[in-house]
């Protein structure tokens, strides 16, 4: 099977980034090749395989990821009728467990955050314009329209196996958010005397910033700041939805929130956002009762006769 597989591989390589494909290329080696590589093509079967996918042992989210290298690779072998049909094709994987319950910083509780952590226009950039981090890190100081009030990602950078890798968003596509203007006072005390190529959040040194741990027990410059304001443990991307959460209660619809977020598309934004949307149905409801009121009510009530 390994003769397959190296292409099939290859093929990722030049499609995806190197932070999709690293976790693809590690699950190869630790989990498919040794059970697959030395095989056969012809002789995999699909109850084998089932027994496999239960025995690996580990999270969903692995699981499926070794399971479906295991099925491109099978996929391309019928596709080339070197078999009559994929036996991977049918197998059950282990269900997903719930994802926890998001929570959300009030502008009290990111501010508080962001005094506590040294670092305020970092931690109100991420909270109020929602960036990812790779794209916070590889913001530079001519991406920054003070006039406009505006922020350009055009880049992002993900760091895989200690080096970092500059590229696209995720998207791929560039995008202008908008920054209040509290948050761009922050940024021009962070960008003062720098040059405009300079990295607006780096190192220390003009490199890129490595993303800083939340896990318990971390001393960490989040986690101090976070057990300072008084505010339950998060990781730095919370500030993300916290950002489209703060959005959504100012009364932006959900292209606004898509085109600040970055999504491929409003039915994203929705998909991972649906509680913020409940809410604000709920408000739309209040909002259309008191532009109705009770005179409107009652004058196109018919009379009783």
């Amino acid at each position: 099977m390994s003769e397959l597989a190296a292409p099939w591989l290859a093929d990722k390589a030049a499609l995806l980034k190197p932070s999709s494909y690293a976790p693809l290329r590690a699950s190869w080696k630790n989990y498919v090749e040794p059970a697959w590589g030395p095989r056969a093509i012809a002789g995999i079967r699909h109850s084998e395989v089932q027994t496999w996918v239960a025995g690996i042992g580990m999270s969903p989210t692995v699981v499926a990821r070794a399971y479906g290298i295991l099925a491109g690779i099978l996929d391309v072998a019928e596709k080339d009728r070197r078999i009559l049909a994929n036996p991977a094709r049918g197998v059950r994987l282990p269900r997903k467990v719930t994802k926890r319950d998001r929570r959300y910083l009030t502008h009290d509780e990111l501010w508080a955050v962001a005094a506590a952590s040294g670092r305020p226009a970092l931690v109100l950039t991420l909270g109020y314009c929602g960036l990812r981090w790779g794209e916070l890190v590889a913001l530079r100081v001519r991406d920054v329209n003070f006039l406009r009030r505006r922020i350009a990602v055009t880049r992002n950078v993900v760091e895989v196996h200690g080096e970092f890798h500059p590229g696209t968003p995720k998207t791929h596509e560039s995008r202008q958010v908008p920054v209040p203007a509290a948050v761009l006072q922050q940024l021009a005390a962070a960008v003062d005397g720098k040059a405009p190529e300079a990295l607006i959040f780096d190192d220390g040194h003009g490199g890129y910033m490595r993303r800083t741990r939340a896990s318990a027990g971390s001393r960490s410059w989040w986690v101090s700041a976070l057990a300072t304001a008084g505010v339950e443990p998060l990781v730095l991307h919370d500030l993300r939805h916290t950002a489209a959460s703060l959005a959504v209660s100012a009364g932006a619809n959900v292209k606004a929130i898509q085109r600040m977020l970055g999504h491929a598309s409003a039915a994203m934004t929705l998909d991972v956002y649906a509680d913020l949307f409940d809410d604000d149905l709920e408000a739309l409801t209040t909002r259309l009762d008191e532009a109705i009121g009770t005179r409107v009510v009652a004058a196109s009530l018919p009379r009783d006769a």
